[in-house]
C-alpha cells in the first residue's frame, strides 16, 4: 500500500484482482487521473491501467512508455479503485503525454 501521497499522472503498480467479465485484470501499471486535492483526502483514486497489448488504431488509448517499454492508457478502463490497492510509484506521465489523457477523457465522458 502507498504511505506517500498519490500524485495525479503518477504511474502507479496497482493489484486489479478480482475483476468480472472483460475488465483489465493482474497486478499491472496504472495512471492516477484523479485531480490531486481529491487524491489527499480520499480514500481512493480513479486510475487508468496500462498495458502492454498495443492497438494503435483505437481511439480509446493513448500511446506512452512505462519504465522504457512501449505501452498504451486504457482509457475505455478506467475505473476507481482503493488506494489499498496500489503499490509502488514506478513513473509519471510526461506533460505532453498527460494534456492528450486529459483530452481523450473529456472527448469521451465530457459533454
Amino acid at each position: 500500500m502507498v504511505t506517500r501521497p498519490v500524485e495525479r499522472y503518477g504511474v502507479y503498480l496497482a493489484d486489479l484482482d478480482p475483476t468480472r467479465g472483460r475488465e483489465i485484470a493482474k497486478t499491472r501499471p496504472v495512471v492516477v487521473v484523479s485531480r490531486d486535492d481529491m487524491n489527499r483526502f480520499l480514500d481512493t483514486v480513479v486510475v487508468c491501467p496500462l498495458t502492454t497489448k498495443l492497438h494503435p488504431r483505437w481511439r480509446s488509448r493513448v500511446q506512452t512508455a512505462c519504465a522504457g517499454r512501449k505501452a498504451e492508457i486504457a482509457v475505455d478502463q478506467i475505473r476507481t479503485i482503493s488506494k489499498e490497492r496500489l503499490g509502488r510509484r514506478l513513473d509519471e506521465l510526461e506533460p505532453a503525454t498527460a494534456m492528450l489523457l486529459r483530452r481523450l477523457i473529456t472527448e469521451m465522458y465530457g459533454e
